[in-house]
Formats: C-alpha cells, structure tokens, sequence
C-alpha cells in the first residue's frame, strides 16, 4: 500500500518546515479579519506558526504575520493570540 504524502509547511517564526498538523494557522478571512486557526479549517488566506511562545514572538516583531497575509494587523490582534497561544 502507498505511503500517504504528509503536507509540509514553513514556520514564520523559525523558519523550519513541519508537518501541518504540528502548527497552528493564522487566517485572514474575506473582511480582512485576522485569527487563529486551531481547527485548520476556516477558509481563507492562511500563515503557519509553531505553537511556541518564541516563534510567535520572532513573527511578531518582524511582521512576518502582517507579510504573509498582506494586511495590517493591530496589536490587539496579536494579544489577544498570544492569549489563544497561552491557554
């Protein structure tokens, strides 16, 4: 039987490729709203983040989640993801 071929994506904070399932997706949906995607479901542009507090940080204070969505993002936003990120 084939082997299933498993979805590689790009951590914004540390660069690495890891499976999807292993990270958690930042969306942008239609109306330009920003969240957390923890399902992995919402449609939408999506951005990979390794669920760790210092990958969210290095993303954040480069932009990166601002480049890869290509939309501003305030900081209410980001507190209220690093909150998700927390819990």
């Amino acid at each position: 039987m084939a082997e299933r071929k498993i979805p590689m994506r790009k951590c914004l904070g540390c660069n690495e490729m890891k499976p999807k399932k292993e990270l958690i997706r930042a969306v942008k949906n239609s109306e330009g709203e920003v969240s957390l995607d923890l399902t992995g479901k919402k449609s939408g542009r999506g951005a990979y983040i390794c669920p760790d507090k210092n990958c969210f940080q290095k993303a954040r204070k480069g932009k990166r989640l601002e480049k890869a969505l290509d939309t501003a993002i305030p900081d209410e936003v980001y507190d209220a993801m690093a909150e998700e990120l927390n819990s």
